[in-house]
């Protein structure tokens, strides 16, 4: 999109928050499918193949986590501040579209 456009629409702000909690979301989809896979693959060569990515997708939501924790995206441990952010998040969104 046009940054004059993002500007306008206050796209420009919600960019980094809204990739970063895609990506959030996806890691946490992977660890639950993998760990679901795990236990019903048919041999130990398939099962050993889906733990390794199994770590590998817990591994990458760990990153992401800290990346959005120290960046003021995300306050897994303050409840109250991730109420406010995510009310904001709803409020941007929401004026957004109007």
């Amino acid at each position: 999109m046009n940054p004059i456009l993002e500007y306008m629409s206050g796209l420009h702000t919600m960019t980094d928050d809204v990739i970063a909690m895609d990506f959030l979301i996806n890691a946490k989809s992977a660890v639950r499918n993998y760990a679901m896979a795990v236990t019903e693959c048919a041999t130990p060569e398939i099962k050993q193949i889906l733990m390794k990515q199994l770590d590998e997708a817990i591994d990458s939501h760990e990153k992401i986590s800290n990346y959005m924790m120290q960046n003021g995206l995300y306050h897994p441990y303050h409840i109250s501040e991730q109420i406010q952010l995510d009310l904001k998040n709803i409020q941007t969104a929401m004026d957004i579209q109007s």
